[in-house]
């Protein structure tokens, strides 16, 4: 085995799956129906310590490494998606970003209240006319005595409807291109901020998304990340890179779940005499999927154990993110394909994880922009 999963990891893995089989499990189709985000589950998850999970202990966090948050992001993501993106949004998106990028002040400021949950974060990058091509986004910071002034619109944000504080990317002049970029910490008490429309997903619905608008948004010129002008697409692409791999990780655990729904029920069910796990056809799905999850995993964990050594995972992402995230999809169209027209109504969760599955190839950077990421560096 090239992984190992230590007696700390399986700790925290125990403790995660105990609070979801109590807490997260029995509630989670009803939460996925009306769409409910749910705070008192959020409360406990705080308690728990779970948004403290990207964040050094140095600033009130226990991130231990990537390796253990994507072990943590897999297992969550077995139960709710949902809801480990609500975690990840705040602690990856916003809190590990900051940790790696922020200035100690900045730091020593922001992330002991996201840690606790206290505060939620979320992460601002991508805009009505600037998603896939995020460096071309048009939202702007112009600076005014010893305040950045920003305008613009985010959209598609996790967390945004809830979020008390976002990491916004912003371009003081675009005939820079990305050395124009810079990266802020946007509070939504600041003037100028609004959280805007939370939108009706096809999935994923229990995790609130929406938009942020800036409309003259004062932001003091401590807020910069990292103190200095132009950084911020170099803090976007490493943020990337690390979303990747949770993306990633949380599309491994959903169709980890999928595949053991399928798997019970291939076994349970009879025609013909016998359980249809027994049809060839049925046993071909089985094998194929288990052994993408497999791979899917390796990937995965590849990632992470490279961001963890300090090397560029950038390919080593796209690898994992690419092939994960499509996979989660086969692997939940399958899964419903086996439950036959049980699978296609809403008392058997396979349904919903076919609708949880789809946004994996398109979020983080669609299925496309990874393939274009790995041409890239075969290319060289």
């Amino acid at each position: 085995m090239l992984y190992e999963i230590s007696e700390e990891q399986r700790i925290i893995i125990d403790t995660l799956r105990n609070f979801c089989e109590k807490m997260v499990k029995p509630v989670e189709e009803e939460n996925d129906k009306e769409g409910r985000y749910p705070e008192d589950i959020v409360k406990e998850m705080a308690k728990l310590g779970f948004f403290g999970s990207a964040i050094p202990e140095k600033y009130g966090g226990n991130f231990v490494d990537y390796f253990t948050l994507a072990l943590l992001s897999e297992e969550f993501a077995r139960y709710s998606p949902s809801l480990a993106t609500v975690m990840g949004a705040s602690s990856l998106l916003f809190g590990n970003n900051l940790a790696r990028n922020g200035t100690e002040k900045q730091k020593e400021k922001y992330l002991p209240i996201v840690a606790t949950g206290e505060w939620m974060g979320c992460m601002g990058l991508t805009e009505p006319g600037a998603g896939s091509d995020a460096m071309s986004l048009s939202t702007t910071a112009k600076k005014v005595g010893d305040e950045y002034i920003l305008n613009g619109t985010k959209t598609f944000i996790s967390n945004a409807p809830v979020g008390d504080v976002a990491l916004v990317y912003a371009t003081l002049d675009k005939s820079l291109g990305p050395k124009g970029i810079c990266t802020f910490i946007v509070e939504s008490g600041f003037e100028g901020y609004s959280a805007g429309k939370k939108f009706d997903k096809m999935g994923l619905r229990s995790s609130p998304t929406g938009e942020i608008i800036l409309e003259d948004c004062r932001v003091p010129k401590e807020n910069l990340v990292g103190g200095e002008e132009g950084l911020g697409a170099k803090h976007m692409i490493s943020g990337l890179d690390t979303e990747r791999v949770g993306w990633g990780a949380m599309s491994l655990g959903l169709a980890q779940s999928a595949f053991d729904e399928a798997l019970k029920y291939s076994l349970e069910r009879e025609q013909f005499g016998g359980p249809i796990f027994n049809f060839q056809m049925v046993q071909k799905m089985i094998a194929d999927m288990a052994t993408e999850i497999e791979a899917a995993r390796l990937l995965i964990y590849n990632a992470a154990a490279i961001l963890d050594k300090g090397g560029n995972a950038r390919l080593a992402a796209s690898y994992a993110k690419l092939f994960s995230c499509d996979m989660c999809m086969r692997v939940a169209v399958d899964a419903v394909q086996i439950h036959g027209s049980y699978g296609y109504i809403k008392e058997f969760r396979v349904e919903r994880m076919m609708r949880d599955a789809k946004i994996f190839s398109i979020g983080a950077g669609t299925s496309e922009v990874q393939r274009m990421i790995i041409c890239h560096y075969l290319r060289k």
